[in-house]
């Protein structure tokens, strides 16, 4: 498993060990918790460019297949990173810096070495979002209405490689998210808007695989809605993870938050 930040990887880190398989982590220094040293069979810590050792470390633990859970940064994709030089090769034969377009050349190395990627959700399949209302309330008039324009948008974004989220409030679109992250998309979003109301809609990208940057929300995101004033939030049904899910949509219901899942709309795929 290759962790990034957040409790995805802790997460399926502890479903893994339910099933009685004994993983090998390399947690992403800076991003992933030291909390998966506790679970895992054995962890490896690498910076964020060190492609080489990534490989050399998988190999040596004889892998085979190797998940990619949580997210690293986009601004430290982009800003951050210190490749070494397998990476800088890899670097230098893409054709665009896109998250996707890097995956994709790790994705390559490491098919040239025997170690292919895998679905990412494979061990929190309960955890994607259903199709339908999670909520005890559905969103109301103007919400379905922004919610409807919002998804159109976010597909859009999702699609380019740009961000996963939009923030719509009265069938305008306030905010997309592009490096700064959800969160901060929607404190920006906040910002702009005076008070009135906000709905958040993410989306994935329009592709056939959950390989990678598999869209995400939790209770952290449910408590910057609430921050936010965003009243509503819609997700691809069966393509985004909601993380402690019970305990998300609780505290939704407590906020009067509605929360939807949408059937996925067709993208070019990815």
């Amino acid at each position: 498993m290759i962790a990034g930040n957040g409790r995805f990887p802790l997460l399926a880190l502890q479903a893994a060990r339910r099933e009685g398989h004994q993983v090998v982590v390399v947690a992403i220094e800076n991003e992933a918790s030291p909390e998966l040293a506790q679970v895992a069979s054995s962890i490896h810590w690498i910076n964020i460019g060190q492609l080489a050792k990534l490989i050399e470390t998988l190999k040596r633990e004889q892998i085979s297949e190797v998940m990619m859970t949580g997210q690293v940064k986009h601004v430290s994709l982009f800003s951050a990173i210190k490749p070494d030089w397998r990476l800088v090769k890899l670097l230098a034969s893409l054709r665009e810096r896109s998250t996707a377009a890097l995956i994709g050349g790790i994705q390559g190395a490491l098919r040239e070495e025997g170690i292919e990627l895998v679905d990412s959700t494979r061990l929190l399949k309960p955890l994607l979002a259903p199709e339908g209302v999670l909520t005890k309330r559905k969103p109301n008039k103007e919400e379905d209405a922004d919610i409807r324009y919002g998804r159109r948008l976010a597909c859009v974004l999702a699609t380019e490689d740009i961000g996963q989220s939009v923030a719509i409030s009265e069938k305008a679109c306030v905010a997309a998210e592009a490096m700064e992250g959800t969160d901060s998309m929607l404190r920006r979003a906040a910002s702009l808007v005076n008070g009135k109301p906000l709905r958040l809609i993410k989306a994935s990208r329009g592709r056939a695989h959950l390989l990678f940057d598999v869209p995400v929300v939790g209770l952290a995101t449910v408590e910057t809605m609430i921050e936010t004033g965003t009243t509503a939030l819609a997700v691809d049904a069966g393509r985004t993870l909601l993380l402690d899910k019970e305990e998300m949509i609780r505290r939704a219901d407590q906020a009067a938050i509605a929360v939807v899942g949408h059937e996925p709309t067709e993208g070019t795929p990815a």
